[in-house]
């Protein structure tokens, strides 16, 4: 049996370009004990995805998510049909042993907890890395009250939106960013948020001035760059910020990555709690994450939004479309 994967050509120099993926085409060996094989069903692009990659060597799998099924097994605790998550890559099928399997986020190879008649798709969404990066990182780290102006920038993303409906389910007052006027519907008309804006054509410094008169009390930053000074030197005294990615320098070449504004006055004068995460601080409760967003869906207030390719060889087209913000909600692939 044969699996195909995409490898790395180039090192990426600004946005990818599809001649920095290569398929190619290779035998699989046969299972050892303990290993299992699976066969990917969806895989998932991801911002992290730009930042990482430039940590391979050339040759290597391109990095991602998938869910997959298992289609032969050695292992005691994983069936054939089994449906699993985990780092696979961009390839169609792989041998794994699922205990040393690992990765900088979820851990070791899991099973899709049973979501009933929902897509597995979203096993790498609203009930994978991001719904997980969403849920702990805005309720954890920002610490939301009732009343609270809320500010998330990329907010008509996977990570983004999921925050924006769980900070109205907390009773918050929710301003969006993001980067069309499409969007922007979508978070008013579609998640109901407080406010949104494209700070592509608007300036945004008084446009939150003018929805904020009084400051803001919470800031989850996906985006980072200008856009993110500006909305800190708005921030209330003792404001709370969690730093989730910097989506604004992701395309930029290393030796030229965007100038900003000095952030370190409004961080000290308004004694700013600013806080970076990485989602695998709370691998201990991956599982639980999970279940909570699940329970989320079944209520009817979580709403959930994907971006689907079909083919696999779809995959370099999907992962620089979300780069350059194509997408509303969670972008996929269907093998």
């Amino acid at each position: 049996m044969n699996t195909k994967k995409y490898i790395l050509v180039n090192h990426f120099e600004g946005l990818p370009k599809l001649s920095d993926f290569k398929i190619i085409e290779e035998p699989l060996r046969a299972l050892k004990n303990s290993e299992i094989l699976v066969e990917a069903l969806w895989i998932s692009v991801d911002p992290f995805i730009r930042a990482y990659t430039m940590k391979l060597n050339l040759g290597d799998t391109v990095i991602g998510y998938q869910v997959a099924k298992v289609i032969e097994s050695r292992h005691p605790n994983f069936s054939v049909n089994d449906l699993v998550v985990g780092y696979f890559g961009w390839c169609t099928r792989i041998v794994i042993a699922p205990e040393s399997q690992d990765d900088m986020v979820s851990g070791k190879v899991y099973k899709l907890p049973d979501i009933g008649n929902l897509s597995p798709s979203l096993g790498l969404g609203v009930l994978g890395m991001p719904g997980n990066t969403a849920l702990f990182g805005f309720l954890e780290i920002c610490d939301p009250k009732p009343g609270n102006i809320v500010i998330i920038s990329g907010a008509a993303g996977a990570v983004g939106s999921h925050v924006a409906q769980i900070a109205k389910h907390k009773g918050c007052i929710v301003i969006g960013i993001t980067g069309s006027d499409e969007k922007v519907k979508y978070l008013l008309n579609e998640l109901k948020l407080d406010a949104a804006f494209n700070y592509k054509t608007v300036d945004l410094a008084s446009s939150l001035a003018n929805v904020a008169p009084h400051g803001i009390d919470c800031y989850f930053d996906n985006v980072g760059g200008e856009i993110s000074s500006i909305i800190m030197y708005q921030m209330k005294p003792r404001g709370r910020v969690a730093v989730c990615g910097s989506i604004s320098a992701y395309n930029a070449d290393a030796r030229s990555l965007p100038k900003v504004s000095v952030l370190q006055p409004a961080i000290v004068m308004k004694e700013l709690m600013v806080q970076g995460f990485i989602v695998t601080r709370w691998q201990h409760r991956w599982i639980e994450g999970i279940l909570q967003n699940l329970s989320y869906i079944k209520e009817g207030w979580l709403k959930y939004q994907e971006h689907v390719f079909i083919g696999f060889d779809k995959l370099p087209e999907a992962f620089i479309d979300m780069l350059k913000g194509g997408n509303i909600g969670k972008a996929v692939v269907k093998v």
